[in-house]
């Protein structure tokens, strides 16, 4: 066999075989009882429950920070994330955590923040100008 065949079978493999690593990563996102139920790695859709206590102290250990966050079912669960605290962490209007329950307590991997666009207003009129 030429060697150009080697090549595309080894190209062909190595293709199949990201697409199946990153097949993992296009999960749907569950809430805190689900994640409590499995034991694994999920993704969370919630709110910052702005009524808890957000404690960060750099000073102490710059890469701590939990909070309380109210998933999609109306469940609030205390958040550890080991990395420092997002500017304006506060001011988001969804959260998505990827992680998992250990006990009472969700230990988050990756966070990532939606906040406020400052072009909403203009969206609002946007859609209601066209009717929708």
């Amino acid at each position: 066999m030429k060697r150009i065949y080697f090549l595309s079978i080894a190209f062909i493999a190595i293709a199949i075989g990201l697409l199946i690593y990153a097949s993992n990563d296009f999960s749907t996102y569950s809430g805190f009882q689900e994640a409590s139920r499995t034991g694994k790695l999920v993704k969370i859709v919630g709110q910052l429950a702005k009524d808890q206590e957000i404690y960060y102290e750099p000073e102490r250990d710059a890469n701590f920070f939990s909070f309380y966050l109210t998933d999609k079912d109306g469940l609030t669960k205390k958040v550890i994330l080991k990395s420092p605290k997002p500017q304006d962490f506060e001011l988001s209007e969804q959260i998505v955590l990827t992680g998992k329950m250990n006990g009472d307590v969700f230990e988050a991997k990756t966070m990532l923040l939606k906040c406020p666009s400052k072009y909403k207003d203009e969206e609002i009129y946007i859609k209601s100008s066209a009717g929708l």
